[in-house]
This record gives structure tokens, sequence and C-alpha cells, in this order.
């Protein structure tokens, strides 16, 4: 897999989503020993769990039309193959697949019961100051 420093190397990723980003950050950080790895504006956040990463969210406003509890980011070889075996099976597209300033090209569906999968092929190694991330300790 190629390596990109604005994307954690782990294949799996948990996108969790809370009401009020920078004390999640704060919170998660200091009480489990979690570091910042990535500050994206103010809405994503990539921290360091060990070997693994985990990416928040800025949860919605109320009444937003697409609320977002939680969702799963999974890194992937071929996103474009991928994404035509996921369409083919019957899974709900979201964001086809697009590739974006970070140097990732991701496509997001739904499961069965409505889950958001996001799923990810880096494409490029892209340093996070170049796209507008606030660099922890990567």
């Amino acid at each position: 897999m190629l390596p990109n420093r604005s994307m954690p190397a782990s294949t799996v990723i948990p996108e969790l989503a809370y009401p009020d980003l920078a004390e999640a950050i704060e919170w998660l950080c200091t009480t489990f020993g979690f570091t910042l790895r990535l500050r994206i504006s103010d809405h994503r956040a990539q921290l360091n769990v060990g070997e693994g990463a985990v990416v928040l969210m800025q949860h919605p406003a109320a009444g937003a039309v697409t609320p977002i509890a939680h969702s799963l980011l999974v890194r992937v070889e071929d996103v474009d193959a991928h994404y035509a075996n996921s369409f083919r099976r019957g899974a709900g597209v979201i964001h086809p697949p697009a590739t974006y300033p970070y140097g990732e090209r991701q496509y997001s569906v739904a499961d069965l019961t409505g889950r958001t999968w996001t799923f990810s092929q880096s494409v490029a190694d892209i340093d996070p100051a170049e796209w507008g991330g606030t660099v922890g300790t990567l």
C-alpha cells in the first residue's frame, strides 16, 4: 500500500462523531493516552492509537439531513475495482470514487443497515500542510 502522510497507515480506521470535536480530542488524548496525529480544520481529526488510528468527526447539527453517529474507513489496494464489486452487490452509493487533494481516492457506500463505509486508496504522499492540515504527532 502506498504510504501517504495525510492518512494513517492502519487498514481499518473507525470514524467517530462527537458534538464537540475539540473536547473529544482533549478527552481521548488525556484519558486514553491517544495522541493527535492530524487536525483537519474544525471538522475532523486523526488520533494515533498505538499502531492504529481513529478519525474523529464533528457531529452534524441537530436537524441535519444525514446525521452521522459513526462509520468505518477501510484502506484498499484498488478503490475502483472495490467500488465496482460493491456496486454490483447492491451497496447503496453515497459518494462514487473521487480523488482528493490529501492524496486519497475514496468512495462511500451504505451497508444493509445503512451504516456508512468509506473505502480509500492512497494515490500520492501529500504533506498535510499542503492542503491545510495541522500536524500533531505522525
